[in-house]
């Protein structure tokens, strides 16, 4: 019976705990909340008493008030000294209850205003009486009683104050009742709170008992299990799967199963008269691992598997693989498992000769064949015999390809690249630049695969390199060609545009002239008018400016400068080649109409470069609708955001259009549609924009003429622009 007690004692030991600390806490909570009501309910009552005193004594005031007012008529009509006795009476209540009152209502600062104001207002009336009684006797009653003003001021006073007491006390009794109520709610919710507190005390109780039984249920299934372990592992033993044996410390083997004896070529009459013995069986070269592996045992009680080599019965050697653990009721004797490595090695031999075809065939064919682990470092590096500039043998091992010294690309590339990795795709002739011996870049072209074991788990990439450094030198004699080309397809256009400039220039010329002749006019005045004079300058300044602009423009354009990379206005460098194929437009008669986006955002980027794109744009629509002879020549010019955040240029025009087939080959170098063209504007312009991380590219325009397009990537995406200005794709 006591052990029956002492554990359901134990059972419900927790769940009381918990029950108990939490009817602490309502304990607790609810004295707090009690004393709190206590004090709240005590203040609630005084000021209640304060307010019952306060009515009672203005009740009082007024009642007195009313009998000296009646008195002080009484003895002013009849002159009778009774009246003087009561009304002496009388002056001493309405002092004392004044200053009753004002002690009564000293916490109520307005109420205390008031009281000190009434007492002021009653002590003056009181004098005011006295002198009129002292001189009564020489004026007649209705005389005496004219001079003397009414006590309705002091009754209007104390009427106010009673007012403001009453609404003070109906506050209060609305506090009290709220009061009850909580003191209501509490009760009420301290009771639910025990009952619930008390279920819940019981379902633990249960629970506990439950988990208890279940506990008790499971540690006979784990005894089963245990005794099914010792049943497997007997028969593991026996099925000779893998070779276990059970030895002692000295080398003795006291127990074989079948595999390990024909593995080795021995029986068990070789077992039982302890012919088979692990010190024996390990050739001289293993016998200092098998020393640290007793040590090993022996300090943390088990080995990890290693390989080693055993001899067999007949002299010849098998290699294993070997791990062990120590028997936890005999701490002398311990436990191995021997696996034969003999179909392993002869696997791992032939792979070695796979590899080493492999290896011939990436000599000839690559510069670098590498492999990398999950976390993208190196592993494993073969260059070829004939790569001069090959690093050192293993320098590179345990790095990632970010991590080896690097110039290109930049980090906008390497994170495209990472990502590439990280998502475990394959890619091909991603390009970086890496440091020579001398200072100078060393292009190198990089392809890889994921490789991922039987699981489906990615384990690395495996991938080969070449060296592309002659191929780059190429391309950049080409870019520098290309940027030959396109200086003078700039210097071909202005020749074309020689009007316009002339126009453009000849404006800000003439309006100086004019500016300046009336500057001469102006000062030749009687008197000078200095502040017309001080306008004309002003004037002339601006438009010496304007003309400057319009060289300085005209000479960027003409300028054969390296590219540049910097922030600007799209919108404001679109206004500038407007300007300067103004007279063209009107000299054809077109209408032009510009919707170029508030507030786009700053795109980087050489500015001459896209300015000559939209001039050749441009021009190529005033030419295309000055072959037209009906209908109106319009030309629109737009800039906006497209919904991949970038900017978006469109030049739309109502010549005769583009036919399907020319619409992807007018970009081809040397094709055109006018009987006079190169056919190497547009190719031009395309590689610029290119260039720049855009594309460009053309449509047909409703209902007649055609549309050209092109997009460039705003300011934030600096690292795309740097990488393709610099023409070094990454795949």
């Amino acid at each position: 019976m006591s052990v029956s007690l002492s554990q359901s004692f134990r059972w419900f030991a927790r769940p009381l705990a918990l029950v108990v600390a939490a009817l602490l806490a309502v304990v607790v909570a609810t004295g707090l909340l009690g004393f709190r009501y206590w004090q709240e309910r005590k203040a609630v009552d005084l000021l209640l008493e304060r307010g019952r005193q306060v009515l009672e004594t203005l009740d009082r005031l007024r009642a007195i008030i009313g009998d000296v007012e009646a008195q002080r008529r009484g003895y002013l009509l009849t002159l009778d000294p009774q009246y003087l006795k009561a009304y002496g009476v009388s002056d001493d209540s309405v002092r004392r209850d004044a200053q009753a009152l004002q002690a009564l209502v000293a916490g109520d600062p307005l109420q205390s205003h008031r009281a000190e104001h009434l007492a002021l207002t009653v002590a003056a009336k009181l004098r005011e009486i006295d002198e009129i009684v002292k001189t009564v006797r020489t004026y007649s009653g209705p005389a005496a009683l004219a001079m003397i003003r009414s006590l309705d001021e002091i009754r209007a006073q104390i009427d106010q104050m009673v007012d403001h007491e009453r609404f003070l006390r109906v506050d209060q009794e609305k506090r009290a009742e709220a009061l009850e109520r909580r003191k209501a709610w509490l009760i009420t919710t301290a009771v639910v709170i025990v009952a619930v507190l008390a279920g819940v005390a019981l379902a633990l109780a249960r629970l506990e008992a439950i988990r208890r039984r279940k506990a008790i249920a499971e540690n006979i299934v784990l005894h089963g299990d245990l005794l099914a372990r010792d049943k497997k592992i007997r028969r593991l033993f026996d099925a000779n799967i893998v070779g276990i044996i059970i030895w002692e410390l000295d080398g003795r083997i006291i127990e074989a199963n079948d595999a390990f004896l024909h593995m080795l070529g021995y029986d068990r009459d070789d077992l039982a008269s302890g012919r088979v013995n692990r010190t024996d069986l390990t050739p001289p070269e293993w016998r200092h691992r098998d020393a640290r592996t007793v040590e090993e045992l022996k300090r943390i009680g088990t080995v990890q598997p290693f390989e080693k080599e055993y001899f067999r019965k007949d002299g010849s050697r098998v290699p294993v693989l070997l791990g062990g653990t120590m028997l936890e009721q005999n701490p002398n004797q311990g436990v191995s498992f021997v696996l034969d490595l003999t179909e392993r090695k002869r696997a791992e031999e032939a792979l070695r000769q796979s590899e080493e075809r492999f290896r011939t065939l990436v000599q000839f064919s690559f510069d670098v064949y590498w492999e990398t682990d999950a976390q993208h470092r190196f592993i494993h590096q073969e260059f070829a015999e004939d790569l001069s500039e090959a690093p050192a043998p293993g320098s590179e091992i345990g790095k990632t390809r970010w991590e080896v010294p690097y110039l290109e690309p930049d980090e906008e590339g390497w994170r495209k690249h990472r990502e590439t990795l990280d998502a475990h795709l394959p890619f091909r002739d991603f390009e970086l630049a890496r440091p020579g011996p001398d200072g100078s870049k060393r292009y190198v072209s990089v392809s890889g695969l994921p490789v991922f074991d039987e699981t489906g788990r990615f384990v690395g990439y495996r991938g080969v390199g070449r060296h592309i450094t002659e191929r780059r030198r190429a391309e950049e004699a080409l870019r520098t060609m290309q940027a030959e080309l396109a200086h003078a397809n700039r210097v071909t256009t202005m020749g074309q545009l020689t009007a316009s400039i002339a126009h453009e220039v000849n404006q800000p010329i003439a309006a100086t002239v004019t500016n300046a002749q009336a500057a001469l006019r102006w000062l030749g005045a009687q008197p000078p008018d200095l502040g017309e004079v001080r306008d004309s300058l002003r004037r002339i300044v601006e438009d010496g400016m304007r003309a400057g602009n319009v060289i300085n423009g005209i000479r960027a354009l003409i300028n054969k400068v390296p590219p540049r990379k910097d922030r600007f206005d799209l919108n404001e460098a679109i206004l500038e080649m407007v300007a300067l194929t103004r007279s063209e437009m009107l000299k054809h008669d077109i209408l032009l109409q510009t919707e170029l986006a508030p507030g786009l955002q700053l795109v980087k980027g050489d500015r001459t470069q896209l300015q000559q794109v939209v001039l050749n744009l441009i021009l190529n629509a005033i030419e295309a609708m000055g072959g037209i002879d009906e209908g109106t020549r319009e030309l629109r010019i737009n800039t906006d955001t497209d919904p991949a955040g970038r900017v978006l240029v469109t030049v739309r025009d109502s010549g005769p259009g583009l036919g399907l087939g020319d619409v992807e080959r007018v970009f081809k170098a040397f094709y055109t549609t006018k009987d006079k063209g190169m056919g190497m504007g547009l190719a031009i312009c395309r590689s610029m924009v290119e260039a720049h991380g855009g594309r460009m590219w053309a449509s047909a325009n409703e209902p007649q003429g055609a549309v050209f397009q092109f997009s460039l990537p705003l300011e934030q995406d600096e690292s795309v622009q740097a990488r393709q200005i610099r023409s070094n794709p990454a795949a």
